[in-house]
């Protein structure tokens, strides 16, 4: 295969780059294109002699894209309108226009790029905007597959469940048998998935490590503490228990400036018992969102630095004690936020990827909440062009 030329539309701050040069394909980015300031920075950083396009997309003309001739793109379009939290606007909300910009000049271009990788969040599965990709490549003759996968089933102790669609033009074919259902990866395929990129393993049932689906009776809804269920604590050891994943702590900093990421007070006694806490041995976090470490509630682990106080020790009894008292027990665990680079770490970005000495811990949150998991996308451009 020669050097394929390689299109980055929403190019963040280059996590589809990195895939793309982690997958081993031969290719070269010939253009990115975002409008973020910030991520434009961190990219430019990373990756100064890749052209970085600082325009809107529907700012680029159709003559514009023939010159540069790609053979794939690789794009994660705006999540927002698609998010369980957000409004849903779908098609109707602004953000969408430039994707649907992208499938309107799709057919018209000169030649059509023969590989497409695209990214984005659980929801678009189901929405208007999908129904338009889905039809234009039909209308195109790509032969595609729609995937949802976690990054746990690339053993990766992050939950961060994301749909993808990979497309060939025609002439093309892939390795497997293609669905016109979305496929789900699961963490008990994830070995066969590890060692052969060709094999896309698949599953039946949603994707939830360890799920039961019996249905909730009055023994699970129990509350133990912490706000936490039996079914809660059971789902959390089960996903403790998979060896297929790796320990968080492989993927945490050797020296860290833990004082300066400790949970302040406030924040311990508003909001301990609705904070999902991991431990370095545990084989599990939730999704790290662009509010990390600003919000609290819903937006990411956080990490427990002293081993030696149990978790149930603490939050049993929390609520009959006093303000004080509350405090001194939250204090024993030494809670801390996962600093930005083991985010980073747990996203996949490898150790070369640094940020500009101007972004702030705030900032370097916000465009990790916004990116993607660099080992997933590697797994899928190698499955793309295998």
């Amino acid at each position: 295969m020669g050097s394929l030329r390689v299109l980055e539309l929403y190019s963040g701050i280059g996590g589809m780059h990195y895939a793309l040069k982690e997958s081993g394909v031969p290719a070269q980015v010939v253009a990115a294109v975002d409008i973020n300031t910030t991520a434009n920075q961190i990219y430019r950083h990373n990756f100064p002699d890749t052209p970085l396009w600082p325009k809107t997309i529907e700012g680029i003309t159709l003559d514009d894209f023939n010159k540069l001739s790609f053979d794939m793109i690789l794009m994660s379009p705006p999540c927002q309108p698609f998010t369980r939290i957000g409004l849903q606007g779908d098609i109707a909300d602004p953000r969408t226009k430039s994707f649907l910009y992208i499938l309107d000049l799709l057919p018209r271009l000169a030649r059509l790029p023969h590989y497409i990788l695209l990214e984005n969040v659980k929801g678009f599965e189901t929405s208007s905007a999908r129904e338009c990709l889905v039809k234009t490549l039909k209308d195109c003759g790509y032969t595609f597959q729609e995937i949802m996968v976690s990054p746990t089933s690339v053993g990766i102790p992050n939950s961060r469940l994301r749909y993808f669609l990979i497309a060939k033009a025609s002439p093309g074919s892939f390795s497997f048998q293609t669905s016109s259902e979305v496929r789900q990866v699961d963490c008990s395929s994830v070995i066969i998935w590890r060692n052969n990129a060709s094999d896309l393993p698949t599953v039946s049932e949603p994707f939830c490590p360890g799920t039961r689906q019996q249905e909730e009776n009055a023994e699970e809804s129990r509350v133990l503490y912490k706000l936490e269920t039996t079914k809660d604590a059971r789902r959390k050891s089960d996903q403790n228990s998979d060896l297929s994943v790796q320990q968080i702590q492989g993927f945490l900093e050797p020296r860290t400036e833990a004082a300066r990421y400790l949970l302040p007070p406030k924040v311990l006694l508003r909001y301990g018992v609705l904070m999902d806490i991991v431990r370095p041995t545990c084989r599990r976090s939730v999704c790290f969102t662009k509010g990390y470490g600003h919000y609290v509630e819903g937006t990411g682990s956080v990490l427990q630095s002293c081993m030696e106080t149990e978790l149930e020790s603490v939050f049993k009894g929390l609520d009959q004690q006093s303000e004080e008292e509350k405090l001194q027990q939250l204090l024993k665990l030494k809670l801390r936020y996962f600093t930005p680079r083991e985010i980073a770490n747990l996203m996949g970005f490898p150790q070369s990827f640094a940020f500009p000495e101007q972004i702030s811990t705030k900032q370097q949150y916000r465009v990790l909440g916004n990116s993607l998991n660099v080992v997933v996308v590697t797994r899928l451009i190698q499955l793309l062009v295998s």
